[in-house]
């Protein structure tokens, strides 16, 4: 008998404390940013539409956002050429890293460095379609990368 409540005692333990630790991974950091209506674009602000993002003071790395954006805007910019979409948690769907990286690499959208090493270590780069979508993200730059 007292084995079976030790076991159960410690299977409630373990359910409350995965709950907590996927709480804690997915949501718990992560503030919800809309109603952003522009960007700071090679020294310029550009108005951007429907934005939807996230954000966190714990981590650079967890920026993401989608929006909508003239292409014309960054038509001038240099494309970057070492864009990697980082992945979101689960619930933020408009941010569809697979689908972005593919277009990405076959050049159905282009990525652009809006800053480079702010803050340090930390590149944030934006990908535009011509149909006007956009998607914002940071990534590690070489001062960071594992190589």
């Amino acid at each position: 008998m007292n084995g079976k409540r030790l076991v159960q005692g410690f299977l409630v333990f373990l359910a409350i404390f995965a709950a907590g630790l996927i709480y804690t991974q997915f949501f718990a950091f992560y503030e919800r940013q809309k109603g952003v209506g522009a960007l700071r674009i090679a020294g310029e602000v550009v108005p951007v539409a429907d934005y939807d993002g996230i954000d966190s003071s714990s981590s650079p790395l967890k920026l993401r956002g989608c929006f909508r954006i003239d292409p014309a805007a960054v038509a001038t910019l240099a494309p970057a050429a070492d864009a990697t979409p980082l992945t979101p948690p689960f619930w933020f769907r408009c941010f569809d890293t697979a689908a972005l990286t593919g277009d990405l690499a076959s050049g159905a959208a282009t990525a652009y460095a809006l800053t480079r090493d702010d803050p340090k270590g930390f590149d944030q780069m934006i990908a535009v379609y011509p149909d006007g979508r956009g998607y914002l993200w940071r990534q590690l730059n070489a001062a960071f990368k594992d190589e």
